[in-house]
């Protein structure tokens, strides 16, 4: 008989357990509306780096343009919401996330480890690695070239990190400068200002096969990583269905087709 009630009290603990855990994740579930406060609203506000091509970048009539536009165009087609792009500083991406004035970050944005504590990320969707872009008639020819000379980087972006991992290179500048965007980046190397500037492929090679034969990429490089669309950590109801509609376009070969639109990221998109 006491086996009998014991065994009794146990199923009923169990019951308890079961019916407050799933009551719980019920909550918590119901507790994300950040996909019914987009659709709601009717539209998505994608903070970018306006200065960034090919991924996202205003064109001479002040148009945000960009493969990173086209994507997001297409994803918030399919959701039936409007895109937005809200023009950011880099630096204080996170802050503009966190404090609500956009819905996503989404501007060849890097995952990292240490990101991955502040941003709830899509799956990786881009290839990318972080280039050495030089003036075409320099003498520097690989990394230990860089010894005593001025390398640039824009400020917050993962080139600062991937840099920071080889800390014997680094060591070696003269100094390594912080600028606000890679296309400023990009004039200071083309006026003498710093010598070398390290960026994110893509968009490095959008200006080295401009035409004008002004820039040099180097063979060597400061390594690879991988691009995804940012959320508020407790954004997992949205994250979630951005990444479903991401993968679909996979599957159906809508990125491929609106990569080849934009030849500089065309390699680099993960199939």
């Amino acid at each position: 008989m006491k086996k009998t009630i014991a065994l009794m009290l146990c199923l009923l603990l169990a019951l308890t357990a079961l019916v407050a855990c799933g009551g719980a994740q019920d909550k918590a579930a119901a507790g994300d509306d950040s996909l019914k406060k987009i659709t709601d609203a009717g539209k998505l506000v994608l903070g970018l780096d306006d200065a960034y091509p090919p991924y996202g970048y205003k064109d001479e009539d002040g148009v945000i343009k960009g493969f990173d536009i086209d994507l997001a165009k297409e994803v918030c087609s399919r959701m039936g919401v409007e895109l937005v792009t809200q023009p950011i500083n880099w630096d204080t991406k996170v802050v503009e996330l966190n404090n609500g004035n956009i819905d996503c970050i989404w501007s060849g944005f890097t995952i990292t480890e240490e990101l991955k504590k502040q941003v709830n990320f899509t799956d990786p969707y881009v290839n990318n690695r972080q280039i050495i872009v030089v003036a075409a008639g320099s003498d520097i020819k690989s990394k230990a070239d860089l010894s005593g000379k001025l390398v640039g980087v824009q400020a917050g972006s993962s080139a600062i990190e991937a840099i920071d991992a080889e800390a014997d290179v680094k060591a070696t500048f003269k100094e390594l400068i912080e600028i606000k965007d890679n296309v400023t980046a990009l004039i200071e190397l083309k006026n003498g200002t710093v010598e070398a500037v390290v960026l994110d492929e893509a968009v490095g090679m959008s200006y080295v096969n401009d035409g004008t034969g002004t820039y040099r990429v180097l063979d060597e490089d400061f390594g690879g990583e991988q691009y995804g669309v940012g959320f508020r950590l407790a954004d997992n109801a949205l994250r979630d269905k951005v990444n479903e509609t991401l993968a679909a376009m996979r599957k159906d070969g809508t990125i491929e087709k609106i990569a080849k639109d934009w030849p500089d990221v065309t390699g680099a998109i993960l199939k």
